[in-house]
């Protein structure tokens, strides 16, 4: 597995093992002992997947304190333009943001730290995320960001959002309770 540092602080590109051929792909998500070494989360708590449209937006979303967790998200089908948007006071890349194509015939996917939002934009006619979390989902410590507030370059201006979404809070309103904590061991 090949793992690649973004612009935010603790947040990788991985890409994992894939073994093609005329019948299709087969793709090693996870394997323990590679996330250990790389000082990535190997605990997973809970794992879902979400099945969208082109044109929908999911986003930005994470989980506040004590209920934040690491996560791994990765399409085992369609194409999307991933957001994450760096909450983590102190951090070297706070305030700051990342997009990456995820798509489900290259295989890579996205870890993603502590203190960070995550949303998606689908550019597939349907797009299947899979997320790996390290915490049980709480709704009472579920938050968002408005997903055109903190200068995403999406390229799009009117996607398809839940209610629940284009009601997020914008980005200079949300007051962080995320400090910066190292959490890759080198």
């Amino acid at each position: 597995m090949i793992v690649r540092e973004t612009s935010i602080a603790g947040c990788f590109e991985l890409i994992p093992p894939a073994f093609g051929d005329d019948r299709g792909l087969f793709v090693k998500t996870f394997h323990e002992g590679m996330f250990r070494e790389h000082g990535l989360n190997t605990d997973w708590k809970e794992g879902y997947y979400s099945v969208s449209r082109q044109g929908v937006l999911r986003g930005l979303h994470f989980q506040l304190p004590p209920h934040d967790h690491e996560k791994l998200v990765y399409l085992s089908a369609g194409s999307v333009l991933d957001a994450v948007l760096d909450l983590r006071q102190g951090s070297p890349s706070y305030g700051g943001h990342l997009l990456l194509e995820l798509d489900a015939e290259r295989g890579n996917m996205l870890y993603l730290p502590r203190g960070v939002a995550h949303g998606f934009y689908v550019t597939s006619k349907s797009a299947t995320m899979m997320y790996q979390v390290s915490s049980v989902y709480a709704p009472q410590h579920d938050a968002g960001i408005l997903w055109n507030s903190a200068g995403i370059g999406w390229g799009v201006d009117d996607p398809r959002l839940s209610p629940r979404d284009a009601q997020h809070p914008p980005y200079p309103d949300f007051a962080t309770p995320f400090a910066y904590q190292p959490e890759r061991v080198q």
